[in-house]
């Protein structure tokens, strides 16, 4: 009999670190999924792109007026300026002083991100407009903190959390990396480098997805848009993203608890790269974010 309790002493003691480590997984996991809404939320989220206006060449004129080429909500002046477009570069004539990274001014040019550098930014009120390019295409994009989208925010969907869904992948490098052109949402073709692909095994299958390389220094990271069977049923039709961390000795770990809707799933205005044919995966990735449009059965 004391044997039968030694017996199952050890057991108790060998599954309780087992248990534990679960449970710290769906902590974290659960802390990064409200991160993630938290930061949907806040006043420069996703949410908050209320409107996408590409540009024709010449004269663009913005203002609340509804006679402008741009339309802006109520809480700006019915007519704030104009948008000078050559081509390649973008020139603001404001009719009064408008606040520019800050400063007010009546006329500079407005440069979008780029080389580690963030948007010049326009602030009019709850108003924020900047440069947007998509593709070979400029545009002005508009956040608006008082957006409907934003204030009409229901909250996130996910699956439950399955650790079966967080595999280790083995990364398999490109002779070199590729520029790879990625369609938008939109149809505009966006540049993106592939150092390679990722290899790993998901419900007894063996997969292979293009990582794209994100970030500099040490924010640089992979990430992926991917398609899988879901798609379209539980999930966002149009595609999930992933990030993962660079390699260590050949190997990364991907978390399929935490992918997560593009923008495009919440906004209209915004603007999503499509998964290439490569990862479109033939295989139900049950975890992750649920399509925000339909309702949770699980």
């Amino acid at each position: 009999m004391r044997s039968t309790h030694v017996c199952a002493l050890v057991g108790i003691l060998v599954t309780l670190p087992i248990l534990q480590a679960q449970d710290m997984y769906v902590q974290e996991l659960t802390k990064w999924r409200q991160d993630r809404e938290t930061e949907l939320k806040s006043d420069n989220s996703w949410l908050t792109v209320a409107g996408l206006f590409f540009l024709n060449q010449g004269k663009n004129t913005f203002g609340s007026g509804p006679l402008n080429d741009i339309v802006l909500p109520a809480s700006a002046p019915a007519e704030a300026g104009a948008f000078e477009f050559d081509g390649k570069t973008i020139r603001l004539r404001a009719t009064a002083p408008i606040a520019v990274n800050g400063k007010e001014m009546t006329s500079t040019e407005l440069r979008p991100a780029g080389d580690g550098r963030p948007a010049d930014l326009l602030t009019m009120g709850p108003l924020t407009l900047f440069v947007h390019v998509s593709g070979d295409r400029l545009a002005i994009r508009m956040r608006d903190k008082n957006s409907d989208i934003r204030r009409n925010f229901t909250g996130l969907k996910w699956f439950p959390p399955n650790e079966a869904y967080r595999t280790a992948a083995r990364f398999e490098p490109y002779a070199a990396a590729k520029t790879v052109k990625v369609p938008n949402i939109l149809g505009d073709l966006e540049t993106y480098t592939a150092p390679g692909v990722v290899s790993f095994t998901l419900n007894g299958q063996q997969h292979k997805l293009e990582a794209f390389e994100t970030g500099s220094g040490d924010r640089k990271r992979f990430f992926f848009v991917f398609r899988d069977l879901t798609s379209g049923k539980e999930t966002y039709p149009s595609a999930r993203f992933l990030y993962a961390d660079l390699p260590a000795n050949g190997q990364t770990i991907l978390d399929f608890n935490k992918a997560y809707n593009p923008p495009c799933a919440f906004n209209p205005y915004t603007t999503c790269p499509l998964p290439t044919e490569q990862n479109r995966m033939r295989v139900r990735v049950e975890a992750g974010e649920l399509d925000y449009h339909k309702s949770a059965t699980h």
